[in-house]
């Protein structure tokens, strides 16, 4: 048995009640439904399944999801916003469970969406994805950047910088901080045992973001769609594991 063997058996419960509130809200996202709904919904489900919403009161946000449309890059607060046709949608959720975190977001759509923003949530997920599969001992933080950057600008997109993956266990948001661009063979090495998020935040249009007055909503400078997917992972022995994969097999939209 590793030494890490028993934070990861808490991260896999963590990881899991994330999960699975986001699959159950697969069928709730609609045209018509306010994003104060998916909210409440959300947060009565990690409720009722023995955790608490991290997102709530933490730094003073009111709410315990985060729910990000068509323009806005992360960090927007469900209202009562009704979803339309056409929007694009990301709903983040983080379940603690026990002290121990679980943290992951899906895009989600809303009726006929436009070309452009199948294919910006394509790469998004694409992009971290390959950040993913390269993750093993003795590679740098750097690679992890390096991959989804460079597939990411290949396609016509730009990489936000001014936002992170994070080391989390049972703490939030810890060290190190995980790039979502950078060169290869820079940064920390990896290590048996570390555990943390990639979020690659993606934009249509320029990389400029800046946030709202309400001290949280990040949003495209230039208004143009932005999109991100989000897993926790745990580095093994040898290889990784996703401790935030769908019960159900859901990846991206069209969820069936």
């Amino acid at each position: 048995m590793s030494k890490y063997s028993e934070k990861f058996e808490k991260m896999r419960i963590a990881g899991k009640l994330a999960s699975q509130t986001l699959d159950m809200l697969t069928n709730e996202v609609k045209e018509g439904v306010t994003t104060n709904k998916i909210d409440k919904l959300g947060y009565e489900f990690i409720r009722d399944n023995g955790g608490h919403s991290a997102p709530l009161y933490y730094r003073g946000f009111k709410k315990s999801l985060c729910t990000s449309l068509n323009h806005v890059v992360c960090h927007g607060t469900p209202s009562d916003r009704v979803l339309n046709d056409g929007d694009s949608v990301n709903i983040d959720v983080t379940a603690v469970v026990n002290e121990y975190y679980g943290d992951t977001s899906r895009m989600f759509t809303v009726g006929d969406i436009p070309v452009k923003a199948k294919n910006l949530i394509e790469t998004t997920y694409e992009s971290m994805m390959k950040g993913i599969e390269i993750l093993k001992p003795g590679i740098k933080l750097g690679d992890i950047g390096h991959e989804i950057q460079s597939f990411v600008e290949a396609r016509g997109f730009s990489v936000v910088r001014d936002f992170c993956g994070h080391g989390i266990s049972n703490t939030f948001h810890e060290q190190p901080n995980i790039l979502h661009y950078g060169k290869k063979n820079t940064g920390y090495e990896l290590i048996p045992g570390m555990t943390f998020t990639i979020e690659p935040m993606i934009n249509v249009g320029k990389l400029d973001v800046k946030v709202l007055n309400d001290g949280w909503t990040a949003v495209t400078k230039d208004k143009s769609l932005s999109a991100q997917f989000e897993h926790t992972i745990g580095i093994t022995e040898d290889s990784y594991e996703i401790f935030t994969e769908s019960v159900k097999g859901y990846t991206r939209p069209p969820y069936n």
